[in-house]
């Protein structure tokens, strides 16, 4: 089988790190398979090695000066459709609205559904749900909101999560230490500054939280995106100057650093108002970490009792609080997470390819 997977950018994004693993698993288990990505800023390769059994085409996509986010998606949508060749492939699978929109006829995952005012972007959401021929969420809750708005019945096919390095993060004091050494005791998140990830509410979280914890860093890693946010990111340097918070904006962090900086941290933050999965957060718990998340739907589904969850500020502030104070015992998230292999999910997509 044939196998073409198609994502908008090589930046590790939740859904750009679902390809990748997703494709190595197809190619473990017998499939051909392609990634195809737009290469943006002069990229010549994805944020880590992809196994070699893997083919990877990248399209380069040029910046233009002057560029607002709507001409940038417009012409991704473009520069990736001239570039893709459908007849080379017996199965075409679209990660996302950009490369959804490229292609025409295909598979799409549905990772979370989100909302635009502009109407070029909304007609892109809108097309990257309709058009595609058969539907995957990586979530009831996601697959839920598909059949409400739409009427399609997406299938559900749980993430996949490489736990392991996780989980050996854990152990490897070593490691941790480069990162405790630099920053102290620090409470992470990771995803960057944008409305999605919530971190705005974060500030103020943790304003409250070192009150009773003055010796902990707030830490914020990732943060590649296509969209723009100066807006945002303004509120929230004038939130931190307001509440004298002065976090440590990492931003992307190298691949084989990530597990050490998971696992190094006191406390994990996962406070999205909007996710299909939260995968960040499951490597957290492989780490071995005490993880706070929003309390949505999604998550609820997703981690069950192994997090603690939250629904405002002052509620994260508690529950940091108090997942700080309490010796929790880290097993029952570490075997979720390695219970969520790779293997099962390229399994359950082989099986729904050959029925779609």
């Amino acid at each position: 089988m044939r196998i073409a997977l198609l994502t908008y950018s090589t930046k590790p994004r939740g859904g750009v790190v679902h390809t990748l693993y997703l494709a190595e698993a197809l190619a473990r288990l017998g499939a051909e398979v392609t990634v195809w990505s737009l290469a943006r800023a002069g990229d010549r390769g994805f944020f880590r090695d992809v196994d070699p059994a893997v083919t990877v085409r990248l399209v380069e996509f040029t910046d233009h000066a002057g560029d607002t986010v709507t001409d940038r998606i417009v012409r991704s949508i473009e520069v990736l459709g001239r570039a893709f060749t459908p007849g080379d492939y017996d199965i075409v699978h679209a990660q996302d609205c950009i490369s959804a929109n490229a292609v025409g006829v295909c598979i799409r995952t549905i990772h979370h559904l989100d909302q635009f005012t502009t109407p070029v972007l909304a007609e892109c959401h809108e097309k990257a749900i309709v058009e595609p021929y058969a539907r995957i969420c990586v979530s009831a809750a996601v697959a839920a909101e598909v059949r409400a708005g739409w009427g399609f019945d997406p299938v559900v096919i749980p993430n996949g999560v490489d736990a392991q390095r996780f989980i050996d993060a854990a152990a490897d004091i070593d490691g941790q230490s480069r990162w405790r050494d630099e920053l102290g005791g620090y409470l992470l998140t990771v995803g960057g500054i944008e409305p999605r990830k919530g971190t705005l509410d974060l500030v103020g979280a943790y304003h409250l939280l070192r009150q009773q914890h003055p010796e902990l860093a707030l830490v914020i890693a990732g943060g590649e995106t296509l969209f723009d946010y100066r807006d945002y990111r303004a509120a929230f340097d004038k939130a931190c100057a307001e509440l004298e918070v002065a976090p440590v904006i990492l931003g992307a962090i190298a691949d084989d650093d990530l597990p050490a900086l998971v696992a190094g941290c006191d406390v994990f933050a996962f406070p999205s108002t909007k996710e299909g999965f939260g995968l960040a957060a499951m490597e957290a718990l492989a780490a071995g970490r005490p993880v706070v998340t929003r309390d949505l739907p999604v998550l609820r589904e997703v981690f069950g009792d192994t997090v603690r969850f939250a629904a405002d500020m002052a509620g994260f502030a508690a529950e940091m609080v108090a997942a700080l104070d309490e010796d929790a015992d880290p097993t029952p998230g570490q075997e979720l997470a390695a219970s969520m292999t790779w293997e099962a999910a390229a399994r359950a997509h082989l099986d729904f390819y050959a029925n779609a």
